[in-house]
């Protein structure tokens, strides 16, 4: 059930207050159309209709009152949620028009992750009133997702390891009636060999697996998700240093992505043949931790020799998408927390997007403009294939130097990804660093809206 349906109802005419949305451009003409008494607080609290700026103006009666709220001249998804996060609990309605895309911010301004706080704030409840409840409903399934990545990165890792993340899976394969397989132990170390390398220094119950979800009828186009799911990284023997290591339970962020694209596909019952596979593992030091200079044979045949160890992310991806390539999809799109290049070069807010197929590549960035869920692409260049020359392998996991280390990281992915297979490759941060209504710190779904309605836009129509 979600929690925050009931956050938006339809307008039968409750009682409610009204909010009264205003750009910089209109200010002026609206303040004309104020009673005196409204006008004056207004101007007294120096409103100018800023984006995000709230003002409450009083009523003709004690306790009546209203509010304004500033937005920009293009709506944005997080217009309300300024409103929803500062206004008290209560019932709302817009005055001139319907909550539109802000609907989305309006929601997630209620997101609290509170699991561990022992008094955690109560906050009520801000209703938002609509002609149109329907217009909201997928907005409040996508809100519901961001939700669910932004919990999943929030977890500890002690209490969301690869056995939690094959749990979470199995719920979700027994709600929507899909197939669920987990492969690991003697089957992961033959047919996995990468997976099974990157997670072997794991406790017992933190053992390494692939989990896959398959659901649809046999008959759609076959679309394969997959997800990074170290459930923490410490860099193994190439161990991090403490601040870099500090936030690695968020390392298992494109595993959260995919699982949650899954949900909104199964949702919206589109008509694919799904297949998720999220390779789960903990990459941890040990006696038996995977060394610089190990030569591991990935499942798709390749030999890859180990440069360093914190490069483990591409591994379990190689071995995952050598599996997802078997069952020839239409599609292959993965989502990994891979590289602190991509950060680099794009800063915590975009996805680095990387793609072999030029349509597919327009096609996402329609999709990721239509729904505010900014990506940027990044080029596979060619020339850069040589930087993962091995002398005794067919390639290292990392190239030396660290210049342009996204890309390398791409490129050691696509060497897992059929020529002629559409395939789109996210680097995401899945993290914000600081907050603001709405998008508070911690754990974030980024690229993945962008995913769900390229799906939609491609699929929905058959």
């Amino acid at each position: 059930m979600s929690r925050f349906a009931h956050l938006i109802q339809p307008d039968q005419g409750q009682e409610a207050r009204s909010i009264a949305l205003v750009t910089k451009a209109g200010r002026d003409e609206w303040l004309k159309s104020l009673p005196e008494r409204e006008r004056a607080a207004a101007q007294a609290a120096k409103f100018a209709a800023a984006p995000g700026e709230l003002v409450i103006l009083p009523g003709d009666k004690p306790g009546d009152w209203s509010a304004a709220l500033g937005v920009a001249d293009v709506r944005s998804v997080w217009d309300l949620a300024p409103a929803a996060q500062k206004l008290p609990e209560g019932m709302y309605r817009l005055a001139t028009e319907t909550p539109g895309i802000g609907a989305f911010g309006w929601l997630l301004a209620h997101y609290r992750f509170d699991k561990f706080l022992s008094k955690a704030d109560v906050v009520g409840d801000r209703i938002l009133l609509t002609s149109e409840p329907g217009a909201v409903a997928d907005q409040a399934r996508q809100a519901e997702a961001t939700a669910l990545v932004r919990d999943f990165v929030n977890m500890p890792a002690a209490d969301f390891g690869p056995a939690e993340i094959e749990a979470t899976i199995e719920a979700l394969a027994r709600e929507f009636d899909a197939k669920l397989s987990v492969t690991k132990g003697h089957d992961l170390e033959t047919g996995y060999p990468m997976i099974q390398a990157v997670g072997q220094a794991a406790e017992k119950h933190r053992a390494p697996r692939l989990v896959e979800l398959v659901w649809g009828n046999p008959e759609h186009p076959r679309v394969a998700l997959v997800g990074k799911g170290v459930a923490f990284d410490s860099g193994g023997l190439n161990i991090k240093t403490g601040s870099f290591m500090r936030l690695m339970k968020k390392d298992m962020g494109g595993a959260a992505h995919a699982i949650a694209v899954a949900r909104l596909v199964m949702e919206a019952r589109l008509p694919v043949r799904l297949h998720l596979l999220v390779p789960a593992v903990e990459n941890a030091i040990s006696g038996k931790a995977l060394r610089p200079g190990d030569i591991l044979k990935s499942r798709k045949g390749i030999f890859v020799e180990i440069d360093n160890t914190d490069a483990e992310g591409r591994l379990i991806l190689g071995d995952a998408l050598a599996k997802a390539a078997e069952d020839a999809p239409e599609l292959i799109i993965d989502f990994a927390t891979l590289t602190g290049a991509a950060r680099v070069a794009l800063g915590p807010d975009l996805p680095a997007l990387f793609s072999n197929d030029e349509p597919l590549a327009a096609d996402t960035a329609t999709a990721s403009a239509a729904v505010q869920d900014p990506t940027w692409r990044m080029p596979l260049w060619d020339r850069y294939d040589d930087m993962l020359k091995s002398d005794v392998a067919d390639m290292v996991n990392s190239a030396e130097g660290g210049m342009a280390g996204a890309i390398t990281a791409a490129l050691f992915l696509r060497r897992f990804i059929p020529e002629k297979t559409p395939w789109l490759h996210f680097d995401t941060f899945a993290w914000r660093p600081a907050g603001s209504p709405g998008r508070p710190k911690g754990g974030e779904a980024m690229g993945m809206r962008a995913v769900f309605e390229l799906l939609k836009r491609r699929y929905a129509a058959n």
